[in-house]
């Protein structure tokens, strides 16, 4: 195990966390400790053992700093501490269980919160905290109970996962590529690092008796924090970065969509626009990729419609690939079922048309992912639904009928 301890200018809360990791119950010589230190105006101190690696003072970098204590690491499984939040003795044990069993493994502990000023860096924090105890944010306990402790997770619960209480095997954070160094202002790096691991395939779990202890309240409840305009700030950066209801904005294009589909080949013209207006209508932050470029002048300049993915294909949250031209006159159903992907067990699904057509299939990257790394999908099932109000569209449709929204779907299918 190797315990990476995000540190600045913070000299008192660092020697206390790092002698409550010196009482950890998991085996001593199974365990590495490494400060991270994002640039202190001076250079922390830490006793014989523990590694200290640095970086230049260039604004508020955890995630760079995480980055690089994790680089120095040589554990297969990394947990995350800031030097802030000290840990009761079997915090190592039970936080870093799951990701020792199942490389896949995202897990969180408890963060609670004590007035711990002025005590001795030798007080057991475990006897200390509960009687200098700080309120818990409602939210984030209610989310937990809500999930089953994250048993339950979906696409939004990259925000329970706070980085400060976070375990995770080795081999699975340099297969995301870490935390995103641009990041370089006081949060978000957690979530969207949380966010891009549930899309890899992470199966997150809050423990709930790994309990580390933070000085002071919650980021919500401190002095001087002027929440609305934090809060503004992480929500706006996080919203083109995570295109997922709820997440995203509700009119402006994330930087990357939900939802990618793929086209098939030599479709008439008509049938091509009917079918890709009839998509970006049901889902406004898609991307439709054609697969001739002869037919994008067809299109028009749509910045949604594109020849080729670019890339995305193995980063999009939901791919659908089309064996032939739709229009879809009700979108709802589909839209929960894709919104499903991913989660609960379902990783595919058979589109099949209100007429009986079999219309495509739509993967999720969560169970692409897995697939790639197992060579199995096995957590995953696919499904074939009919879905009303999804038509397999002739090869000429009438499409001033389709634009006008005049004489139903007999001039369409």
């Amino acid at each position: 195990m190797s315990v990476i301890v995000t540190h600045y200018d913070q000299p008192d809360e660092l020697a206390r966390t790092l002698v409550a990791l010196q009482r950890q119950d998991h085996p001593s010589e199974l365990v590495e400790i490494i400060v991270a230190d994002d640039g202190s105006p001076r250079e922390p101190t830490v006793p014989a053992g523990v590694r200290l690696v640095r970086q230049e003072d260039r604004g508020f970098r955890a995630a760079a700093a995480r980055n690089l204590g994790a680089a120095a690491a040589t554990g297969e499984v990394l947990c995350f501490l800031d030097a802030d939040t000290a840990p009761e003795p079997s915090y190592v044990r039970r936080l870093s269980r799951l990701p020792a069993l199942l490389p896949e493994a995202v897990t969180v502990g408890r963060r609670r919160h004590a007035d711990l000023a002025g005590l001795a860096a030798e007080t057991p924090v475990e006897q200390a905290g509960p009687t200098r105890e700080l309120p818990e944010p409602a939210w984030l306990r209610e989310a937990y109970t809500r999930s089953e402790n994250l048993l339950h997770a979906d696409d939004r619960s990259y925000r329970y996962v706070i980085s400060a209480v976070a375990a995770c095997s080795r081999t699975f954070f340099e297969e995301l590529g870490g935390f995103d160094e641009s990041f370089s202002s006081y949060g978000g790096e957690d979530w969207e690092w949380a966010h891009r691991a549930w899309q890899a395939g992470a199966v997150l779990a809050h423990v709930p008796d790994a309990v580390a202890w933070h000085d002071g309240p919650d980021w919500a409840d401190r002095e001087g924090v002027d929440r609305a305009r934090e809060g503004n700030r992480q929500t706006m950066r996080l919203a083109s970065m995570i295109p997922v209801a709820g997440s995203a904005g509700r009119g402006l294009l994330p930087a990357k969509p939900d939802l990618l589909v793929h086209l098939p080949a030599q479709l008439p013209a008509s049938a091509q626009f009917a079918c890709v207006d009839s998509l970006l209508a049901a889902f406004p932050r898609a991307t439709v990729v054609l697969p001739d470029p002869s037919d994008e002048p067809l299109i028009g300049g749509d910045p949604r419609v594109r020849v080729d993915d670019g890339g995305l294909d193995d980063d999009v949250r939901v791919t659908l690939r089309l064996e032939r031209a739709v229009v879809i006159l009700d979108p709802s159903p589909l839209s929960a079922a894709l919104a499903s992907l991913g989660h609960d067990g379902r990783g595919s699904l058979r589109v099949v048309s209100q007429e009986g057509v079999a219309i495509g299939r739509a993967e999720a990257r969560r169970a692409r992912r897995r697939l790639q790394r197992w060579g199995t999908s096995a957590g995953f099932e696919e499904q074939a639904v009919t879905f009303e109000g999804v038509h397999a569209v002739r090869d000429e449709p009438h499409l001033e009928a389709w634009v006008g929204e005049w004489g139903g779907k007999d001039r369409l299918v």
